[in-house]
């Protein structure tokens, strides 16, 4: 049986008359507050995509220790006191770009070898997150340094790491898959995983407001990197568009000659034999570099960020770009949401058990870990 009780019906307008501006003003003022309400939520609520800036730390600390190991025996030619970009022309550059570098405090080879050894540790427990925080400026301090004292010899590809190196001091990049992280369950486990009480009534609203801080830089800072590599991508994709090669669909050919960028002649001069292959390939690169800011918010994001890691791969084979390639892969890193990152140990232990290797039982998470928890 239905209801036997009738909804009052409004009557209609007959001379139809639309709302007033008054209702129309209300309206707005309504619609400008949710948005309002929902972006201090965004950025206030909790920190977001703490898994992608763990991604971030983990990725550019192993690719500046493997890039300092590798130089390990150029060090000198480098950035050492008798490199050709002698530490008196590096200052020279210094009073018109305002960089600094802690490599010309002094022009001794020991204190030269002293700064590469730091920068070896800190890559090292940046990697690992120890006492990130501290870490992530002593990171940032080290990359500037090494970048800014030899700018003009390098390939260009520590340009985007120095960025991100700067960025990360403002996130909380050591809450997942860290040292720090593993401290705090250890802690908790002792503690019997009660909630730790705040004494008094003043400190309880200063924890607080000292959390809600850490966790706008934090969002700022996300939002900054995800901002930096879409800028990237948008300016690059343009800049082709403008180019005749690149319209012609030969852009990739000339760049596949270029003796500078060809560490594997054989391969370079086999792939320009395809000529189509080599057409389409450069007509893909320029579309997905412009329309990747505009992919960011859908599904099709997923295939995009899957030929964006092909492109980069090639990037690094046959032109020879490993840190530059490593560098943009790590960033791209960030447009994948948490929940990716935490179905991330199930899917290696199924893996793992196809292939025949033992599988240690382990309970399965069920969800994303909980967000908030100490700076770090």
């Amino acid at each position: 049986m239905g209801s036997d009780q009738i909804s009052p019906v409004a009557p209609a307008d007959p001379a139809g008359h639309r709302p007033t501006g008054n209702a129309t003003a209300s309206a707005a003022a309504r619609w400008f507050g949710d948005r309002i309400a929902a972006v201090t939520e965004l950025a206030t609520g909790r920190p977001v995509s703490l898994y992608g800036a763990s991604v971030l730390r983990i990725g550019y600390g192993l690719l500046y220790l493997a890039f300092l190991v590798r130089e390990f025996p150029h060090r000198d030619e480098i950035w050492g006191p008798d490199s050709p970009w002698t530490p008196a022309l590096a200052r020279q550059l210094f009073d018109q770009t305002g960089w600094h570098s802690i490599l010309t405090l002094s022009d001794s080879r020991v204190y030269f070898e002293l700064c590469y050894a730091l920068a070896l540790v800190t890559s090292a427990l940046f990697l690992l997150g120890w006492r990130t925080r501290a870490m992530s400026v002593l990171f940032a301090v080290v990359v500037t340094s090494f970048h800014s004292r030899a700018i003009f010899m390098t390939d260009g590809g520590d340009n985007l790491l120095q960025l991100m190196s700067l960025y990360l001091v403002l996130t909380a990049c050591g809450r997942r898959w860290s040292l720090d992280a593993r401290r705090r369950r250890l802690k908790a486990a002792g503690a019997g995983d009660g909630p730790r009480e705040v004494r008094g009534d003043r400190a309880r609203p200063l924890q607080e407001a000292r959390t809600t801080l850490t966790t706008v830089v934090h969002n700022c800072g996300m939002f900054v990197i995800a901002a930096q590599v879409c800028f990237l991508y948008g300016s690059a994709g343009l800049y082709k568009v403008q180019g005749a090669s690149w319209g012609a669909g030969t852009a990739l050919h000339y760049v596949l000659n270029l003796e500078l960028f060809r560490p594997w002649p054989a391969l370079s001069h086999l792939v320009d034999g395809h000529t189509v292959l080599i057409a389409v390939a450069g007509y893909l690169t320029v579309l997905l570099q412009v329309a990747f800011p505009f992919v960011l918010f859908g599904r099709l994001k997923y295939p995009v960020l899957l030929m964006l890691l092909g492109m980069h791969a090639g990037i690094a084979v046959l032109m020879g770009l490993p840190l530059f390639s490593g560098a943009m892969i790590v960033a791209d890193a960030v447009f994948l949401p948490d929940r990716f990152y935490a179905l991330l140990p199930g899917l290696c232990r199924r893996a793992a058990h196809r292939t025949g290797r033992p599988r240690t039982p382990s309970a399965r998470p069920a969800s994303v870990p909980a967000q908030g928890g100490p700076a770090l």
